[in-house]
């Protein structure tokens, strides 16, 4: 995808403003006691705040581990971000895809609300993170 500068802006500004609106949903579910659903929009939040950060360095990956990588090779590595973002991102990747495709998963408080605080943190820092570039 090549995109203009202001083009990549304006794309990022959608994705985090998507990012900020899951994580809002993410918070009313968890409020709700949907955990799963929490969980879920928990990740989708940070993914949309990686995808954010990344646009903007001309990066579009089109699959979650894609994003990973991209994400990792362009700001974990040269320690722009810190590694514990990657980390926390996996933890919710792999939650999601428990409570996504697990036959029989249980999901509890704890984990929606640790869900939750990680993808809190993460759009956080890359929030402000994008802010610099």
């Amino acid at each position: 995808m090549t995109l203009e500068q202001g083009d990549k802006k304006s794309l990022s500004d959608f994705r985090m403003s998507k990012s900020r609106e899951f994580l809002n949903d993410a918070r009313a579910n968890f409020t709700d006691e949907r955990y799963k659903t929490a969980i879920n929009r928990s990740y989708y939040a940070a993914l949309n705040a990686l995808r954010a950060i990344l646009i903007l360095e001309g990066a579009n990956p089109t699959s979650h581990e894609g994003v990973i990588t991209m994400f990792s090779l362009r700001f974990i590595r040269p320690g722009i971000l810190p590694v514990d973002i990657i980390k926390s991102f996996k933890i919710l990747l792999s939650r999601r895809t428990d409570v996504d495709y697990g036959d029989f998963d249980m999901v509890t408080r704890d984990d929606a609300e640790d869900s939750l605080r990680r993808a809190e943190e993460i759009v956080s820092a890359v929030d402000q993170s994008r802010k610099t570039l």
